[in-house]
């Protein structure tokens, strides 16, 4: 009967061990379900952060994480990049003519009052093309050839003055990933250093200096990129305004022949 007594009370601490431990165990897994739901929840807040952020605000902040050494160089190349190509859209669009009314109305005036007529509507009409027109007219009286020779001559001047400044444009354009490379490797040498004087090679050590260095390359690279296109488009315009200039100049040439008859 002892021993009968003995067994259920043994039986009875075992079974209520096993719910405390139970208990316990259920416990902890709820602490540590509530916990990971926490940091699901951080995880995806940050996520949305990121996601939500424009962007403006992210290139701002690569800008920064790239140093203000090159970066601040490589910016400088781009504003000054803009600003000429800015410039030089303005003039270009500015010195466009419409050659073939321009051309009507010169030789309507050459036909009812003369050379002087002639002149008068070139004054009064903007861009390279009237200015050769009148240098062709204004040496019309001594002969085609005075005529002819003015012409070419003041031809040449305009198209200076239409390529004036495209050469600093093309500078920028070859500088800006020439100083995103350079700070490619200075910040790769620093990263190479870091790891001599430590003699470990620990990506945390290093990731700070790679990512300073690919973020000039990135950032000189776009600037050339957004600079080219403005080159293209100014030199296709240059050439439009110089063939223009060319087909006007042949068209005096052969209104003055006509009109000398």
């Amino acid at each position: 009967m002892k021993r009968l007594f003995s067994i259920l009370a043994m039986a009875g601490l075992f079974v209520l061990s096993t719910n405390t431990v139970s208990a316990k165990a259920n416990a902890i897994v709820s602490n540590l379900s509530t916990t990971v739901a926490t940091a699901t929840i951080m995880l995806q807040d940050e996520a949305m952060d990121e996601s939500t952020k424009g962007f403006t605000q992210v290139l701002k902040e690569q800008f920064i994480q790239g140093g203000a050494g090159f970066m601040g160089i490589v910016l400088l190349c781009l504003i000054l990049g803009l600003a000429v190509a800015i410039e030089r859209i303005i003039y270009l669009n500015m010195a466009s003519t419409n050659t073939t009314k321009l051309k009507q109305q010169v030789e309507d005036a050459l036909a009812s009052g003369g050379i002087e007529a002639a002149k008068e509507v070139c004054r009064n009409t903007k861009g390279p093309v009237a200015s050769i027109y009148y240098q062709g007219l204004d040496r019309a009286g001594e002969s085609i050839e005075s005529a002819e020779k003015a012409v070419v001559a003041y031809g040449g001047v305009q198209m200076g003055q239409l390529e004036k400044n495209v050469s600093w444009l093309s500078l920028f354009i070859a500088i800006a990933p020439m100083l995103g490379f350079m700070g490619t490797v200075i910040g790769m040498i620093q990263a190479f250093q870091k790891i001599s004087a430590v003699g470990n090679l620990s990506a945390s050590l290093i990731a700070g200096d790679i990512q300073v260095a690919l973020l000039t390359t990135v950032f000189g690279l776009i600037t050339a990129i957004i600079l080219q296109i403005f080159y293209n488009y100014i030199i296709a315009k240059i050439d439009s305004i110089v063939n223009d200039m060319e087909d006007s100049s042949i068209s005096l040439i052969d209104m003055l022949v006509d009109h000398k008859k």
